[in-house]
């Protein structure tokens, strides 16, 4: 039987690579969105039709307890379990440090470190009753030691997402492994048209590879970890930044 995983933030970006990447791995797919209806929706439609899988998407914004605990229990109702979770929705509100508004903050707070809890919560409980399953939160370098003030907020968040990890390795121990994967500069296509060619050259020359990620090579690690290849790697934060200094 085809395992299931819960993607959320699938819409596109790092999350629809995730997506497809665990397609062409056989699993069946729950594709969460909360504003990107269009991309999904074309998204679901051509893996079911390359891969021939299972894939439903599911309206949530998780940031809403009542909205992330209706997808959980639709996700579960059309496949019986959820055995992967991928944390992978994010916002982020750059802005200069002047003009942070606790609405900024409060709102990247919301999504980014609640709703993965909140997302975490509703499935790992229901995966600790199966005693199985893996859950994959997207931190990112931002959390750890790369720092700008223009997005503090989102780096407090990335920083709240990695202790979250640690704990609930702790809180699910020994049925479910949990695990995070930081990326560093990833190319997409988001990225590349907010930041001006100059900053982009600024940046990947602080790369040891001299040059971004692409989603695929993050998707990649995330296909790792949900895999029996990765059995005995637990409470562990994976950077994928291609090195940096």
């Amino acid at each position: 039987m085809n395992k299931t995983v819960l993607i959320t933030g699938a819409g596109r970006g790092i999350g629809a690579a995730i997506a497809e990447e665990l397609a062409c791995k056989g699993y069946n797919l729950i594709l969460n969105y909360c504003t990107s209806e269009k991309e999904a929706k074309k998204l679901q439609e051509t893996l079911i039709k390359e891969y021939s899988i299972q894939v439903i998407s599911i309206k949530a914004d998780i940031s809403i307890e009542e909205e992330v605990k209706q997808m959980v229990d639709q996700a579960i109702q059309v496949f019986g379990r959820i055995d992967v979770l991928v944390n992978n929705a994010g916002i982020a509100i750059d802005t200069l440090y002047e003009n942070k508004t606790v609405e900024n903050f409060r709102k990247t707070l919301d999504v980014n470190l609640i709703g993965t809890f909140l997302v975490s919560k509703y499935v790992g409980n229901r995966m600790y009753e199966n005693q199985n399953g893996t859950i994959i939160n997207i931190a990112s370098t931002n959390g750890i030691d790369e720092y700008f003030p223009m997005c503090l907020d989102y780096d407090a968040s990335k920083a709240g997402v990695i202790s979250l990890t640690h704990n609930l390795a702790l809180q699910y121990a020994p049925y479910i492994r949990v695990n995070a994967v930081a990326p560093g500069w990833v190319a997409t296509e988001n990225e590349m048209k907010e930041l001006d060619q100059d900053y982009i050259a600024l940046e990947q020359d602080k790369i040891y590879l001299r040059r971004f990620g692409e989603p695929k090579e993050i998707a990649k690690v995330v296909s790792f970890l949900a895999s029996e290849d990765a059995s005995f790697v637990n409470n562990a934060i994976i950077r994928v930044d291609g090195g940096q200094r």
